[in-house]
């Protein structure tokens, strides 16, 4: 006979906690991301120009960059100014001969004997030789009064172009030469004439200055046949005066 085994009991007890050796893997990767998410976030934070002073925008340094704007950044376009200065006007006109100069006078028409008519935004002067070289120099000023219309200057451009158009086809006139000349006002053209059936030439210069349309004539006695041989002096006296008219007018 064998021998019989006699039952054993095992006693029972609570089941051990896993040994800290063999936690799952996951729980400990997962641990290891939250610690360096946090360490991260410390080190931006202690970067310059983060943190507190972050919101704060940062002025660039004076001289760096691309002109007139931020470097590597498109210019900001310079704000033109709310109230731009307005063109000056001429306010009132002088006395009608007192714009030419007596010493310019005498040289142009020796003994000249003078006429004049005047209101406030037309005015004329005209001087005449006495002898028998006959000689003759009118000046003509035309005002748009700023007083009278909100468009001075606008309306004396519109006087001038309607002297231009005229001129191409003025009646009782021979013209010569017509042209525009620069550097006399703001515009000007020059116009150079012989009086049908009369032995007289003329030289004359209409020029805009700002709401001013000015308009020297000077005429004199051409031989017969010798009309076109004058046209440099005849229209360079009218050019003289008409320069001397408006420097005058540039201090009104």
């Amino acid at each position: 006979m064998g021998l019989q085994r006699e039952p054993f009991h095992r006693v029972y007890s609570a089941p051990e906690p896993p040994s800290p050796k063999r936690r799952p893997r996951l729980a400990v990767l997962l641990v290891a991301l939250v610690a360096f998410g946090g360490a991260a976030v410390a080190v931006f934070l202690l970067l310059p120009g983060h943190g507190k002073d972050a919101a704060a925008p940062r002025t660039p340094p004076s001289g760096t960059g691309t002109p007139g704007g931020a470097a590597g950044g498109t210019a900001e376009p310079t704000r033109p100014s709310e109230t731009p200065m307005q063109e000056q006007t001429v306010a009132s006109l002088p006395k009608p001969c007192a714009m030419v100069s007596d010493r310019t006078v005498g040289r142009t028409i020796p003994k000249a004997r003078r006429a004049e008519s005047a209101n406030s935004t037309f005015t004329t002067c005209t001087y005449t030789a006495q002898g028998p070289r006959f000689r003759w120099l009118r000046v003509e000023v035309n005002l748009h009064a700023p007083a009278r219309t909100p468009t001075p200057v606008q309306d004396a451009e519109g006087d001038y172009r309607a002297s231009w158009t005229e001129a191409h086809s003025a009646p009782l006139v021979r013209t010569i030469s017509l042209r525009r000349q620069r550097g006399i006002g703001d515009e000007a053209y020059r116009w150079f004439k012989a009086d049908e059936g009369q032995p007289t030439v003329v030289g004359e210069v209409t020029t805009r200055f700002r709401n001013v349309l000015v308009t020297v004539s000077y005429s004199e006695q051409a031989a017969k046949g010798r009309a076109d041989a004058r046209e440099g002096a005849c229209l360079g006296t009218a050019e003289g005066v008409a320069r001397e008219v408006l420097a005058t007018l540039a201090h009104f």
